[in-house]
């Protein structure tokens, strides 16, 4: 939401830039607002030894109403018959589309940028150090590794990225804010995560795994009247099939006859 946000600011206050300087202006403003947001969660995990998967979804909750506000109030559109959004973007702030398909160019973004963090992840220093404490906690600190350091980076950055995917969802899907942009992506994302467990590589197939799941559900909704929460039940059905199969992995169940 908080990307959202940032891009939607950018786009209403500069419409008249052209493209090459509004996009990137969208992309960073994003970026600072998905990074700051994110340093909330970093610091009460720091501070206060809070769960950081709690405190972002709680969180969500917070973006959610913020986005609520400005899209019933000072960014509404007047010209929207009463409906809860902006107005439409200027055409230098929307992302075109590859060909003449329905792909976003943002697409291959998010794949330029999933092969960087792969990359970074597993040939950098840095890397090594986040993988390291995201493996073992207690171990990277018996080895000096900044550990604070690392967790208000990884949580900025992470929340930098989750602000990229809320520019890229208003600038090259919506083309403009409104309450539906949210559409439960935050929580879908950790059925993801779990699915690929934090693997970026899997995470894409994952990703389409999952994006598929949706649309498909939502094509049933329109042609077979199934109920719109049959999605989110699959979607569950798909993480607890993940987590049995991580827990049968490790524990062996064995059965002992009496006597």
């Amino acid at each position: 939401a908080l990307g959202a946000i940032g891009a939607t600011w950018a786009a209403l206050t500069f419409p008249d830039w052209p493209w090459p300087l509004l996009l990137p202006l969208m992309l960073v403003c994003a970026s600072l607002a998905g990074g700051l947001w994110g340093l909330i969660p970093a610091l009460l995990r720091i501070k206060l030894k809070a769960h950081e998967i709690i405190v972002t979804l709680m969180l969500n909750y917070v973006g959610i109403l913020l986005l609520d506000y400005l899209v019933y109030g000072m960014w509404k559109d007047p010209s929207s018959f009463g409906f809860p959004m902006t107005r439409e973007f200027s055409g230098s702030a929307i992302i075109g589309h590859i060909g003449s398909t329905r792909l976003s160019w943002a697409l291959l973004l998010c794949v330029v940028i999933g092969a960087l963090i792969t990359l970074f992840l597993r040939f950098t220093r840095l890397g090594y150090e986040l993988r390291a404490c995201g493996e073992n906690v207690r171990a990277a600190r018996y080895a000096r590794l900044p550990y604070t350091g690392l967790v208000i980076f990884v949580m900025v950055a992470s929340g930098a990225l989750a602000g990229w995917a809320g520019f890229v969802e208003v600038s090259g899907s919506a083309g403009r804010l409104q309450p539906s942009i949210m559409s439960g992506y935050g929580y879908t994302a950790i059925v993801v995560a779990w699915l690929a467990n934090l693997s970026p590589v899997r995470i894409a197939a994952a990703s389409f795994l999952l994006a598929g799941l949706r649309v498909g559900m939502e094509t049933l909704q329109l042609d077979m009247q199934v109920p719109a929460a049959f999605g989110g039940i699959m979607e569950g059905l798909v993480l607890l099939t993940v987590l049995a199969g991580g827990f049968f992995s490790r524990y062996t169940l064995r059965v002992r006859r009496p006597g």
